[in-house]
């Protein structure tokens, strides 16, 4: 290929993405004229839905609307004790006894994330007894909550395994499937914090930076192999008031409800959005962090958040 011919290519391959560009603009402009009532959405009736991390908080309340909209729940954690032993609201019992009570289909599953052949071999257990899994939601998620250089090594590495290697245990076990149907979704909760770091959550943030790679490059991954029907969203909220992670947090910022948060989550798959960011302002946050001095971005990131752990180690696990 001649020098001229590489130019043109070049300047023709640059004219088409941004010819694109600006066409994909125009779309998202008009699309926010259309009222939400008029979009179109999907139904999740009659699909398997899994969801880690059910115990309590984000899992249960999205486990309960989505039986409610007529799925098959799976409800996976790592804490299965028989309702009468609860002490605590976090008990995946209580979460399957009231999607039970309230005549939904519910499975539960006892599984460390931490443990890949857990993974495997509960992801067996679930094919044999419910079916295959459609949409798949990597929801459980943990957090230290000190200082870098007082965090336990153990926890750093639980850290990791659960927010960010267990992202491909599950898809690993239940992705295949998905592919040969060429139908599915993969939903991952991640984290405003995957994008804008936070003293004393540096292992969390970096976990969660991880989890959005992983969202990510799944993407790219699906859409190199043409597998058009397997969809892909991530969830990035804010701080999340009694989730039983970061409760006591301390922010100048408004801290998001779980039912908003699962509203909005639910609304996403129904609409196979690609990334959520709430509260929606956030977003704005994140284009300057890449624009402006670093200088100033510490300043409003400090000034956002006073302390997200006053109480360093009193967050509870998955």
């Amino acid at each position: 290929m001649t020098d001229f011919s590489k130019i043109f290519t070049i300047i023709v391959n640059v004219f088409g993405i941004v010819l694109f560009a600006i066409l994909e603009v125009l779309r998202v402009l008009i699309s926010l004229l259309i009222p939400a009532s008029y979009e179109p959405v999907k139904t999740v009736a009659g699909e398997i839905i899994l969801i880690t991390g059910a115990a309590n908080g984000l899992g249960r309340e999205l486990a309960v609307k989505l039986a409610n909209r007529g799925a098959k729940i799976v409800l996976w954690d790592i804490d299965v004790k028989d309702v009468t032993n609860c002490k605590i609201d976090i008990c995946l019992e209580k979460t399957y006894k009231f999607i039970k009570d309230s005549g939904g289909v519910v499975y539960r599953y006892k599984c460390d994330l931490r443990k890949r052949e857990d993974v495997y071999q509960t992801a067996e257990e679930v094919k044999k007894d419910v079916g295959d899994v459609s949409i798949l939601i990597n929801n459980a998620g943990v957090v230290s909550g000190y200082w870098i250089l007082d965090i336990p090594d153990h926890l750093i590495q639980r850290t990791f395994e659960v927010n960010s290697m267990a992202l491909f245990w599950t898809v690993k076990a239940f992705m295949p499937k998905m592919i040969e149907k060429n139908r599915g979704h993969v939903v991952t909760i991640g984290s405003m914090a995957g994008h804008m770091a936070s003293p004393k959550l540096s292992d969390y943030c970096a976990s969660k930076y991880a989890a959005f790679g992983f969202d990510e490059g799944l993407r790219l991954d699906l859409a190199v192999k043409g597998i058009t029907g397997v969809k892909t969203t991530i969830i990035c909220p804010n701080f999340i008031a009694d989730t039983g992670i970061c409760n006591e947090v301390i922010t100048n910022f408004r801290k998001l409800t779980v039912e908003e948060v699962v509203d909005r989550t639910i609304l996403a798959i129904l609409r196979e959005e690609v990334i959520v960011m709430l509260p929606l302002i956030l977003r704005l946050t994140f284009w300057f962090k890449w624009l402006g001095p670093w200088s100033v971005v510490q300043k409003i990131i400090l000034g956002m958040i006073t302390d997200p752990m006053p109480k360093p180690g009193s967050c509870v696990t998955y």
